[in-house]
């Protein structure tokens, strides 16, 4: 039988050589081995010496080089020669693009700088940008947290110090019991698979909460299909159920959360020594003593009565409002679509794991008291969530309740809960406050974002006007840290609060899957005024593909693949560390782009060089950086802190060190990462663990130690309160003034989604959801070869109860329809999911023209966006207001409030609204994709 077989080469030549960077294809950032023949890419695989994935990669990361060879690159700068939205465009020089750049950027700068609005996408460099947008000098930048999950990073920081996935991350090796609210499957990815792997290997149960059963929630041991919107009505009971059993964690609550603190009862603001430090009453010596004092005892249960008035402590505010039979399981099960019962067993459940399974590790430590503790005592039980519960109207105070629910289990950064990763925890106050100081040819006076501590922080002009386009930091949404990038476009628009001349966008779809309003936006974008002039006078646009919104911009910078550039993820920004280090990583350019491209972010630098901006100019005129790999090794954001924390100095240099030369060279010796571990006695208690604080100083996360309380009851919300109230000289506008009072509690709080007040809810009874899939990030993925084959489209998944009221059979479709427009959908059936939400799959849908797809591709015959039935506006409800369909604290796009109403229909030729093909500025790609690497293969 032998002779019958076929020849084959059992080991093939696989590559030439291997070049280690950092992947591109989701937020992950893991470490990849780029195989390499001929100077070519063959194939990617993990690095499994790198601390992210240790060598696993997930179909995105291994279809990287589908991205790189994607027929849809642009492929040199481009100028717009036919009207806006035409996609009718002449390929330029660039040093021809850069002038036309520098022609409108230049003239505003110089007489009035807010003119220019500059908002980028998920690049990942947000130090950087911003650092440019500063130095130009104009109020309004933000990147894509704002529709995003501001909603859990400021909750977070506002409570604890941080939140969830870049900030921390499950004990893995410890945790019992661990429960997800509202995660898709591309956040986080890598790390939650292998995580939860390895807890289940060992017997951990897995609780996921999630309208939705697919992924994470697919492998959960118990699968809580909760109504959109209640997330927080759940938790807050979950707390009352704890609380009404006295299962929290005293010891905890005292000593490092500001649970003991006194309360002063005029004003609901904290009680305070000479020094503005908070108090406590201390058992041992009955009189109030500041939170930090050596050997302190604070009294969970103390009233202090001093000048006629009784001073309770936070814990006492939050028994009396979380006791309250409005919490109870009873009284919420019918809302949150989880029986009384349930909430009851889950509640009992993270008790009985959290003090009857609790573990200790003999590692000794001291805390920021002073006191010597011989152990760590952990509660296994771990939490994580994203947007699900953060991108609703309700979101920001919903989050914070999350977080509440883990510090009174005292299952935040002890054995077996929730653990920060430097440079994280940061309390609010260890972040800048927003600048927005503008004068022409001049830096702006600070950063552009922060975290607010009162109104005297918001961002108002002398007239009380917003300072900016989005009207960030404003009465609107105090507390919006992350900025509002989805207000801009309609903001500009209609001149409110002032008119823009040039808008200038990287990787942000804003014409399709990142907007609201998806068809209002592309209006705006091609709207004339009486002189026939744009409304938006100029539109500059970066990215490295030919998406939808490369269609509405004048002048188009084309990037390059992240396999063509330098990339810098940085402690300064959004890191790569782990629990146990602080880590950063580099990506460089590991082949040489075959097109006319750049990366963008040395197009900033070039921009900047040619406009003279300050922190990119020498005192004697001359350019500082060439290009961005120059500014990564030379920048420094204060003396020996710089973009990247290895091999400073001489190389030996961990934090801090003089720039070296050789530095990018090291990274890229190392695996294109950097790793500093903790010593072990700092490995927990972060925030209040002197071993940690003292090596978080060296390292040069903080210039000195900064331990704090955790804030259960939030004095920053409290102040936007009290305004509301009439207390202060900056005041609310009056139809502002009894939404803040409501939504502005410093305990957290649930209310009912905004779009139940503004919609007809009995006519509109259904919610409807998007999430990306694993397999998608953004629009990328679904012009990517290898993952369309996974989701060539995204029916509208019904559930059990709706497909058969309808009378739904496989191959149907629907009109859906909203209070703002409808879509008609081919529908799918899916038994796990909650009875009362349909939701599909984000980004899928493609417009025609696009992408370099074929017209009839599946992405946009059947594929479709939700976004066509969402608005930045709520619906009119009568009172003369148009109020934004976002949470009224942070400004976070309430994406998850949708309402709709679904009917049968006859299908179409195509998914509806069926918009008009673009014109591409590159070629369609051809039927199939195949190339040869190397001779042999």
């Amino acid at each position: 039988m032998s002779r019958m077989q076929p020849n084959i080469n059992l080991s093939p030549k696989v590559s030439d050589e291997i070049r280690q960077t950092t992947c591109y294809m989701c937020a992950c950032r893991c470490g990849i081995n780029v195989h390499m023949k001929e100077g070519k890419v063959a194939y990617i695989e993990g690095n499994r010496d790198h601390p992210v994935n240790k060598g696993v990669l997930c179909a995105k990361g291994s279809a990287g080089i589908m991205q790189v060879n994607a027929p849809s690159r642009l492929r040199a700068p481009l100028k717009r020669v036919g009207p806006r939205g035409s996609g009718e465009y002449e390929e330029i020089s660039w040093d021809e693009a850069l002038d036309m750049a520098v022609g409108w950027l230049k003239p505003i700068r110089d007489t009035n700088p807010e003119k220019l609005a500059f908002f980028t996408g998920r690049d990942q460099s947000q130090s950087f940008t911003g650092f440019w947008a500063q130095n130009y000098g104009t109020p309004n930048f933000a990147a894509h947290g704002g529709f995003c999950s501001v909603n859990m990073a400021a909750g977070g920081i506002y409570t604890m110090g941080g939140a969830f996935w870049e900030f921390g991350q499950p004990d893995w090796d410890h945790t019992k019991l661990f429960m997800l609210f509202g995660v898709a499957e591309d956040h986080d990815s890598n790390p939650i698979k292998a995580g939860i792997g390895k807890i289940k290997g060992r017997g951990a149960r897995v609780i996921g909460v999630n309208p939705v059963r697919s992924g994470y929630n697919a492998v959960a041991d118990d699968w809580v299909g909760i109504t959109p919107g209640t997330d927080g009505l759940f938790i807050l009971s979950l707390v009352h159920e704890l609380m009404r059993a006295g299962k929290i964690d005293l010891h905890y609550l005292a000593q490092y959360t500001n649970a003991p603190v006194l309360i002063d009862p005029d004003t609901g603001l904290f009680l305070r020594d000479g020094d503005n430090k908070p108090l406590v009453m201390d058992r041992a010596t009955g009189k109030p003593t500041p939170f930090d004092q050596k050997g302190v005892q604070p009294d969970l249960a103390a009233t202090y009565r001093h000048a006629g008035k009784s001073h309770q402590t936070v814990m006492a505010l939050m028994a009396e409002k979380y006791l309250s039979a409005e919490y109870a399981p009873d009284a919420v099960a019918d809302r949150c679509g989880i029986p009384a019962d349930r909430i009851r067993r889950i509640a009992a459940e993270l008790a009985h794991v959290a003090f009857e399974e609790a573990i200790t590790l003999p590692i000794e430590w001291t805390d920021f008291r002073g006191e010597t503790h011989s152990e760590m005592t952990g509660r296994p039980v771990a939490f994580h969530a994203m947007r699900g519960i953060s991108a609703h109207s309700n979101g920001f105070q919903t989050c914070r309740a999350l977080h509440v629910l883990q510090i009174i289990l005292g299952s935040v950064e002890t054995p077996g809960g929730f653990r920060f990763k430097p440079p994280y925890p940061k309390p609010a106050e260890a972040h800048p406050k927003p600048h927005c100081g503008v004068k022409p040819s001049c830096a702006l006076d600070g950063p552009h974002l922060g975290f607010v501590h009162g109104p005297e922080d918001l961002m108002l002009k002398e007239d009380g006007s917003p300072a900016r386009i989005d009207k960030a930091f404003t009465w609107d949404n105090p507390m919006s840290s992350h900025g509002l990038m989805h207000m801009v476009i309609s903001n500009a628009h209609a001149g409110d609060p002032y008119k823009i001349d040039t808008l200038f966008m990287y990787m942000a779809n804003m014409s399709w899957n990142s907007s609201m309003n998806t068809g209002g936006v592309m209006e705006m974008l091609t709207d004339t005024d009486e002189n026939g002039d744009y409304v938006i006078p100029h539109i500059i646009y970066s990215d490295a593909y030919s998406s939808e919104m490369v269609a509405y911009a004048d002048l188009i910078l084309p990037d390059t693949t992240y396999l063509e550039r330098h990339d810098c993820i940085s402690l300064l920004d959004r890191p790569i560390c782990e629990a146990d280090a602080a880590a950063d990583a580099i990506r460089w350019p590991v082949i040489e782009p075959d097109r006319d491209v750049r990366g963008f972010q040395t197009v900033l630098v070039q921009l900047a060089n040619r406009l003279g901006l300050p922190g990119f100019t020498n005192e004697d005129g001359s350019a500082k950086y060439q290009d961005y790999a120059d500014y990564i090794v030379n920048h420094e954001r204060k003396p020996g802190i710089g973009p990247l924390a290895g091999f400073r100095g001489d190389g030996n240099d961990v934090g801090r060190g003089a720039p070296n030369p050789e530095q990018l060279d090291k990274y890229i010796e190392n695996g294109g990462f950097f790793v500093e571990h903790l010593p072990e006695t700092a490995s927990y208690y972060k925030p209040w663990n002197m071993d940690y604080q003292n090596w978080a100083v060296e390292m040069g996360l903080f210039d000195a130690p900064t331990p704090y309380l955790f804030q259960l009851y939030s004095e920053p919300v409290r102040k936007f309160q009290r305004a509301a109230e009439g207390h202060g000289d900056r005041q609310p506008p009056e139809h502002l003034r009894q939404r803040l009072k409501q939504v502005m509690d410093p305990l957290p709080i649930w209310y009912p989604p905004f779009e139940d007040d503004h919609v007809d809810t009995e006519e509109f009874p259904i919610h409807a959801l998007t999430q990306r899939p694993m397999a998608m990030y953004h629009s990328w993925g679904t012009q990517n070869a290898w993952l369309r084959q996974l989701h060539g489209h995204n029916p509208l998944y019904l559930p059990t109860k709706l497909w058969e009221q309808h009378g739904f059979a496989e191959g149907d479709w629907a009109e859906v329809t909203s209070a703002h427009g409808a879509i008609t959908v081919p529908v799918a059936h899916q038994a796990a999911l909650n009875e009362s939400t349909v939701w599909t799959w984000n980004a899928i849908g493609k417009r025609k023209g696009t992408w370099a797809l074929d017209e009839n591709a599946p992405e946009s015959s059947k594929g479709f966006l939700l976004n066509h039935l969402i608005h930045e506006l709520l619906p009119a409800k009568g009172d003369g207001l148009r109020w934004a369909n976002s949470d009224p604290i942070t400004g976070q796009a309430a994406w998850f409030d949708l309402r709709v109403k679904i009917r049968k229909v006859d299908a179409p030729d195509e998914s509806q609204p069926a918009l008009p093909p673009l014109k591409s500025p590159v070629p369609k790609g051809p039927a199939s994709l195949k190339w040869k690497v190397g001779k042999n293969d």
